[in-house]
């Protein structure tokens, strides 16, 4: 009878081999292969390769460096945004994480220049990625390429806002324009 081996998020599955390749539910760190999953741990091998996976059985999901969340904007200061991520990949979450959105992590141009204020407000939602952990219980993001940076917000008055431009939101009743760091979104085709 074959055990089941059970993981937690976070937790290192075995080292980076060729040979092996991340399935779902995985993430590479410091050349290991660790879950971002609590949940049972996969191992199938096709032709010679070997794909690590974790199952899940609600679920939990836990941002994963690379992941692309969505992130509300809960607080600006000069330095940095304080946001909390509400979705990982497209999966909602069961529970909020703690993020921060440095200065120097919003454009990757003209990092000098940027005026937080002038990108982001609290309440704004944000699509953003989760760059390696550098300090516990609080995740660090960035929106420094062009699909990356505001996705909904709402303007002074509380009403809804459109981009018009990679740097401004318009809103839809007082037609007032903000600065916005707006994420560039692609448009299906049909």
């Amino acid at each position: 009878m074959e055990s089941k081996i059970i993981c937690v998020p976070g937790q290192k599955l075995c080292r980076v081999d060729p040979s092996y390749i991340l399935g779902k539910g995985t993430y590479e760190r410091d050349h290991f292969i660790c879950s971002s999953l609590a949940g049972i741990v996969n191992i199938n091998k096709n032709n010679g390769v070997t794909v690590i996976e974790v199952v899940g059985k609600n679920q939990l999901v836990v941002p994963a460096p690379g992941n692309t969340v969505t992130a509300q904007v809960v607080k600006i200061s000069r330095q940095l945004c304080k946001c909390r991520i509400m979705s990982v990949d497209g999966y909602d979450l069961n529970q909020n994480y703690r993020a921060c959105l440095k200065k120097e992590n919003i454009r990757s141009k003209e990092i000098d220049q940027v005026d937080i204020a002038q990108c982001f407000r609290p309440g704004d939602i944000i699509l953003a990625k989760v760059l390696p952990i550098e300090e516990a219980n609080t995740f660090r993001l960035t929106t420094a390429k062009n699909e990356l940076g505001v996705i909904l917000a709402n303007s002074e008055f509380g009403h809804p806002m459109i981009p018009i431009s990679w740097t401004e939101m318009q809103c839809t009743v007082t037609d007032t324009v903000e600065r916005r760091k707006v994420a560039k979104t692609v448009q299906k085709q049909n």
